[in-house]
């Protein structure tokens, strides 16, 4: 295996954990005022997530810092071309974040459910943009023979890209139920047993649609693979949620989302960044890809402080893996 197909690989498996790990933070933040019912039950659901949801972001980070040093090309045409979706993901994401500093500095109801909404919205936003950016990068955008993007808003609003940004808004949804359900007690484990079962059916079906259509667009032999098992671990997931097995339906419903990520890109390779409109505009792993000087020195420091990054995260997962419920808020 070269450099380039390994960076491609690296950057799938960093992406692939962020939409896993970020995924239940986005699902509880939209799952907020559905969940709940009064502040302290509101606090309880942002506690969940209070320790972890900062760590999860270095994915994100990480994953863009990489394709940034190992796909110069292809990071110089995803953010131009998508410039206005990823600055509505910036700006979502630093409210979100602000909203779970400030939103305890006043004992004012109306204080509390401007930030509340803050954190819905940052958290709505960024679950449906990151399907219209799959969506896009899967069907391809308007590229020139330079590379550059030809195209205007709209057609990054396209049926399929749309199609995109409903499924990843479920598989999150879905996601943080059943995270939920996995870390409190109570009513709120209670509601949140139900919803995640009411919405694992429906998204089900939606992510079964944006694979096949995605699929009939390009499909490798692997992609195919990996998408019937994303189906599968929905139904596990599923049926590990009607059980009240929560723990086994976190492991499904994480696998659902991080099958479905490998699905896309296992059809996109060696393909980067498809053109629609010029086929010489079509970045690959090859054309797109740093020097193999350059590859080599990132390899060596990925080996380094990968290891130490995903300890620490797993260590931090491990000294806060407790339930929590209102009984642990205090009034």
């Amino acid at each position: 295996m070269d450099l380039s197909t390994f960076w491609f690989l690296l950057i799938a498996v960093l992406f692939t954990g962020y939409f896993i790990l970020e995924g239940f933070d986005f699902g509880v933040g939209i799952l907020l005022p559905v969940l709940g019912r009064d502040d302290r039950e509101r606090r309880v659901l942002i506690n969940t997530i209070g320790p972890v949801w900062d760590g999860n972001e270095v994915w994100l980070i990480t994953a863009a810092g990489g394709l940034f040093a190992a796909f110069p090309g292809w990071y110089a045409s995803l953010f131009s071309g998508f410039y206005l979706p990823f600055l509505l993901v910036l700006l979502a994401l630093i409210f979100r974040g602000v909203a779970f500093e400030y939103r305890h500095k006043r004992p004012e109801a109306a204080w509390k459910a401007r930030w509340d909404l803050a954190i819905f919205l940052g958290s709505l936003i960024p679950a449906a943009l990151w399907g219209v950016v799959l969506g896009n990068l899967l069907r391809g955008v308007p590229l020139d023979a330079r590379h550059d993007y030809t195209g205007g808003l709209l057609d990054l609003l396209n049926p399929y890209a749309l199609l995109g940004g409903v499924t990843t808004t479920a598989l999150f949804v879905t996601h943080g139920a059943v995270f939920l359900a996995l870390k409190t007690t109570g009513e709120i484990r209670a509601r949140a047993g139900r919803l995640a079962a009411r919405a694992a059916t429906a998204t089900a079906a939606v992510t079964a649609a944006f694979l096949a259509v995605g699929l009939t667009i390009r499909h490798t032999p692997a992609a195919v693979g990996l998408a019937v098992a994303a189906a599968l671990a929905l139904a596990g997931a599923l049926a590990a949620t009607r059980a009240r097995r929560e723990g086994w339906a976190f492991v499904g419903t994480a696998a659902a989302i991080g099958l479905t990520v490998a699905a896309l890109f296992a059809a996109l390779f060696p393909t980067v960044l498809p053109s629609t409109t010029d086929p010489a505009g079509t970045l690959t792993v090859d054309n797109a890809a740093s020097s193999a000087y350059t590859l080599k020195v990132m390899t060596w420091v990925a080996a380094l402080f990968a290891p130490v990054v995903v300890a620490y995260q797993g260590w931090t997962y491990w000294v806060f893996r407790k339930r929590i419920g209102v009984a642990n808020i205090p009034r």
